[in-house]
Formats: structure tokens, sequence, C-alpha cells
């Protein structure tokens, strides 16, 4: 009678993951990654300045109008449509929206066919991010006062520049932007003694603080999420998430 073969070494099932199994999914890992920062990048233009080398505002043509509550309009709104753009001197995200569509904005002004209104306001959290605590404050009062004596042109290059990479602070950083600085890039902007002197002093911080708050109130009810807010016509705008939002905007005369 035959006996079962049997064996003193016992059976480990082996674990069906190994060195290639793994090698294989951080492949595929990096694969997935590489394909959502491609379509991010696709969406947004390849985050390139669009109509790069234009510069800011140039038509002497081109007028500047303060309405109510500081707001700062560019363009004559009989022309075409109406671009309302809330922002932060803070704010990176605006800072972007400026680098991205900054330029392709000052040509439709410049060709009369939309007009912008600057709506400049102040996040407490981001004023407080600051390394002097109110620089977003300060700001927002040196544009108003280039906006009280200047004319479009050297105010679209202050703006231009105020929301530039290179002149916005960080977040959170250990210097910021004193008044004598902003005083000198609005004088490199354009701007005359009268504005630089209207900077420094402070003469339109109570004025600027009122307009903010205003402007803040003004974002809430729009229904934007936050800084930068951007309207057409009134109706929001995914301005950072469609770099063709300028581009689709045509003219109505």
């Amino acid at each position: 009678m035959s006996q079962k073969r049997t064996s003193s070494t016992k059976y480990t099932p082996q674990p069906t993951s190994n060195a290639f199994t793994y090698v294989l999914a951080a492949i595929a890992l990096v694969a997935v990654i590489i394909v959502v920062v491609v379509a991010i990048m696709w969406q947004r233009g390849g985050a390139e300045p669009r109509n790069d080398g234009y510069g800011s505002v140039n038509n002497p043509a081109v007028e500047l109008t303060v309405l109510d509550d500081g707001v700062v309009q560019l363009g004559d709104p009989a022309s075409g449509s109406v671009v309302d753009i809330f922002e932060d001197p803070m704010c990176p995200f605006c800072s972007e929206l400026e680098v991205l569509h900054g330029q392709e904005l000052a040509q439709k002004i410049d060709d009369d066919e939309l007009t912008v209104r600057y709506h400049l306001l102040v996040l407490p959290g981001l004023d407080a991010a600051s390394a002097s605590g109110n620089y977003s404050s300060r700001a927002v009062a040196a544009s108003h006062c280039v906006a009280d004596s200047e004319n479009a042109i050297v105010y679209s290059a202050f703006h231009a520049t105020l929301f530039s990479e290179e002149f916005q602070p960080a977040e959170n950083g250990d210097t910021d932007r004193t008044d004598a600085e902003l005083a000198d890039m609005a004088r490199a902007s354009g701007a005359g003694d009268t504005t630089a002197d209207c900077i420094t002093s402070g003469a339109m911080t109570a004025t600027a603080a009122a307009d903010a708050d205003t402007a803040r109130a003004a974002l809430s009810a729009s229904g934007a999420a936050g800084t930068p807010g951007v309207l057409v016509d009134g109706a929001l705008v995914d301005a950072l998430g469609d770099s063709g939002w300028v581009e689709a905007i045509t003219p109505t005369s």
C-alpha cells in the first residue's frame, strides 16, 4: 500500500506584490500627475502672459474716472463691455491675474472695446500677513492718490507694477513696501510730486479705508468666493481658470 508523500517543510504563501510592482505603481502615479499638470497648464494657456509685450494703457484718449466709493474706471462704458475687478494688493492670485491678463485688458481699453473698473479692497488677513501689518491699506491709499491726480496712462502703469511679481510683497515675508517706495514707484509710472506727497503723507488713508470696506461688501454681494473677483457685464467669470475670458469679450459697438 502506497503512502502519501509528506514534507516537513511548511508552505508559506508568497505576497503578490514585489519591488517591481511598486515601481510600476510609482510610474503610473507620476504619469497621472503629469497628465493633471499638463491639463491645468493647457487650461490656463500655459500660464504665459497674454498679449505679452503690449504693456499698460498708452492711449491718451482713454478716460480715467473716479466713481463713487473710490472705484477707478478706465474707459468709456458706453463703448463696450464693463469688467469689474476686485483685488487686494497683497493677494498673490490678484498678481497672477494682472500678469496673465493685464496687458490683454490694456489693449482692449486702448482700442475702446471695453471698460475696466478697479475695486481695490483690504482683506484683514492679508493686511496682517504683511511685514508692516498694514501694507494692503497703505497700497490702496496710494492707489487713491494716483487716481485722484493722474491720468489713465499713469494709473494703468502704477496698477500693473503694484500687482507685478517683482513689486508685490510676499505673505508673511520679512519686509514689504514703505510709503516712500510706493511713492517712488508712482513717480516711475509717471506721477508727479503732488501724488507722491499724497502717498507719503497718508492723506488718503481714511478715505481709502472706507472705500475698501465698501468694495469688500460689494465683492461679497457679487457671489465671488474671494479675490480676485471678476465680473463681465455683471456676470462672474473664472478669470484664472479660463485663459480665453478676455478674448471672448466682443465689442458691442
